[in-house]
């Protein structure tokens, strides 16, 4: 339910009700990406992870809520988000596995400099400057339009906090699935496996989940992928169990 004053927010229940999350009421609001974001991540325990642009830290806590004894780190460059990520961990019981670091990607913090995770996951800004309008409100704009740092620097940045043979994970819209592959191709990167998910059967994907290892060779895979929404617009069986079951994507 929303709360009053300047920067408003709501509460919110993720992963049917094991995870609450105070958002702004206006701006950039967290929904199903940064959950399937998270059930991608094939973290163990004792391993670490970076999330890109953490928000109000939705990805991340998803990920730690499933995943025991994992550790995280979120970078986010508005210092009100940042704080709401804090206040997140702190009521979901996280706060000792998971820091807040203030900062951009393209100039990381001294927190992160010389970090590396097993595990770096990111929701990347999803359109180009100049493709849509900007929304009013500035959290929403630097959330969903590019700003200095592009696609491919973002990910070319986001790899270079993965440590070697660990895993970079990626939700993004199905059409920039090109700029992704062309952006990750010159990297060392291999073992990517591209995640469809398709708004009902028969439509066209609007999301993609890709994951890729650095410093591996193995080929590109494209995996069936998970349609979401029955014709009457339910979830189906599949998406229930990753929203609200807390169930891996694979």
């Amino acid at each position: 339910m929303p709360t009053g004053g300047m920067e408003a927010t709501t509460t919110d229940h993720f992963l049917g009700g094991r995870l609450v999350i105070a958002q702004p009421v206006r701006g950039y609001r967290a929904g199903s990406d940064p959950l399937f974001l998270a059930a991608a991540v094939t973290a163990q325990a004792g391993e670490t992870a970076l999330d890109l642009g953490c928000g109000v830290g939705t990805a991340a806590l998803a990920l730690l809520a499933r995943a025991a004894g994992v550790r995280a780190t979120g970078l986010e460059l508005q210092p009100e988000l940042a704080a709401l990520a804090r206040r997140n961990a702190e009521a979901n019981g996280l706060a000792d596995r998971f820091r807040v670091v203030e900062g951009c990607l393209g100039t990381p913090p001294p927190e992160l400099k010389g970090a590396a995770f097993h595990h770096v996951l990111t929701n990347p800004p999803w359109y180009e400057p100049g493709s849509v309008q900007d929304p009013e409100a500035d959290s929403k704009r630097i959330g969903h339009v590019e700003g200095e740092v592009d696609l491919a620097a973002w990910l070319a940045a986001a790899l270079r906090r993965v440590r070697p043979r660990g895993h970079l994970w990626v939700v993004h819209r199905a059409d920039r699935l090109g700029d992704i592959l062309a952006a990750l191709a010159p990297l060392r990167v291999g073992g990517v496996r591209v995640f469809p998910l398709w708004p009902k059967a028969g439509q066209p994907a609007t999301r993609v989940v890709v994951a890729a290892r650095k410093d591996v060779r193995t080929p590109l895979e494209v995996l069936p992928g998970l349609v979401l929404h029955h014709a009457d617009g339910s979830y189906t069986a599949g998406a229930e169990s990753v929203l609200r079951g807390a169930s891996p994507l694979w």
